[in-house]
């Protein structure tokens, strides 16, 4: 396992600050207080500084970014987005679920990353609502059998809007809380979610086509304190894990992923391109000024001994940011993948190639963005 580096020095913090907000990846380069997450900012500086001198396609959309970040009106623009992102509301419900459904249109005329290879198929959606990605998929691959989970909407959730269908079913809970599916079965008793944890949801054989990975952390989902830094992970590792776990060898995942030049994101296609075909799509709807990408990962290879380790990683990783010190937490992120260094000797002209795939089309978008041009 790599040693953690951590930015301790204060010179070193001041470098990693200028590295970020050159890149325009954070608003004056801030600094987190978590260790991990220094940790993680650290080795996306070290990436960031070679894309931004070796990479002009980044370099003109770092640019871009940092205009953005420093324009009064950028900031009114992503305050606007956030806001009506944490509607919840059936309008909003109707409007993400027609816009869901233009993306998945928009990625399968692509990448034909939508359709299994046999009829009728079988799909998993780790994260449904409001359903308009899974709709597409279902339309596409009449009659498939489909396995679903979505956040309650009690619970902060988005109302899910697909027509209900003997062979689709969707079962309202936190996959971040699927203890026994991620491999738990003692639970520690002064834990804060004891009474949250969740039992098997999954049979050991029971195995799908094409997972789809698309669930994003709500704002609105009220979560204990210890969770506010660490759900991004649990929410990405669960899906992974259990999405990969129960894929068929040879189907396809789709997962959505944010800042391809950020070094955990680039870990984790790292990690896919050792048993998978990968391609990265950005849809030019709902995606084009963000840093938001999807990865379609074909002929996945399930049972390959690195897709297993990959699997069990994950479970790990979620099993340290669930019930671990931030040291636990921080010691399960750096074994989940390369440093920073090894990543880029092994992988960077891949990861340069990937982002020549998605980079000019956030690039384009922002250069027409009322809020960069102002």
């Amino acid at each position: 396992m790599d040693p953690p580096f951590i930015p301790q020095i204060e010179g070193q913090d001041i470098a990693i600050k200028h590295v970020l907000a050159r890149a325009g990846l954070q608003h004056q380069g801030r600094i987190s207080s978590s260790l991990t997450d220094q940790m993680i900012q650290r080795g996306t500086s070290i990436i960031v500084t070679y894309l931004l001198d070796e990479v002009p396609e980044f370099l003109e959309l770092a640019e871009l970014r940092r205009q953005g970040w420093e324009n009064p009106a950028g900031d009114r623009h992503f305050h606007k987005q956030r806001r009506a992102a944490d509607k919840t509301d059936k309008q909003t419900s109707k409007y993400h679920y027609r816009l869901m459904q233009r993306i998945g249109k928009e990625i399968h005329n692509t990448t034909t990353g939508l359709a299994t290879k046999t009829v009728p198929g079988t799909i998993l959606d780790m994260c449904v609502a409001p359903g308009g990605f899974l709709a597409t998929a279902k339309r596409l691959n009449p009659g498939a059998e489909v396995m679903g989970f979505s956040l309650p909407p009690s619970d902060g959730g988005y109302s899910v809007l697909l027509p209900e269908d003997a062979q689709s079913s969707v079962t309202f809970l936190d996959i971040t809380m699927l203890a026994a599916d991620m491999g738990v079965t003692t639970l520690p008793e002064d834990h804060p979610d004891i009474g949250k944890f969740l039992p098997r949801q999954f049979k050991e054989t029971q195995l799908f086509e094409l997972v789809i990975c698309d669930g994003q952390v709500l704002r609105t989902h009220t979560r204990e304190p210890y969770r506010e830094s660490r759900e991004p992970t649990r929410l990405k590792t669960v899906q992974l894990a259990l999405g990969l776990e129960h894929m068929k060898p040879g189907g396809t995942m789709l997962v959505l992923f944010h800042k391809l030049e950020s070094w955990d994101t680039a870990c984790y296609i790292r990690t896919f391109s050792e048993f998978s075909s990968v391609r990265l799509f950005k849809p030019r709807v709902g995606h084009a000024t963000r840093s938001s990408f999807y990865m379609v990962a074909s002929h996945v290879q399930s049972q390959h001994p690195n897709a297993r380790l990959a699997v069990k990683k994950w479970k790990e990783l979620w099993r340290a940011a669930t019930f671990g010190s931030e040291e636990d937490f921080m010691e399960a992120f750096c074994d989940a993948g390369p440093n920073a260094e090894k990543l880029l000797e092994e992988f960077g002209s891949e990861l340069v190639s990937h982002g020549r795939e998605i980079w000019p089309v956030q690039a384009q978008a922002l250069a027409r963005a009322s809020y960069v041009k102002s």
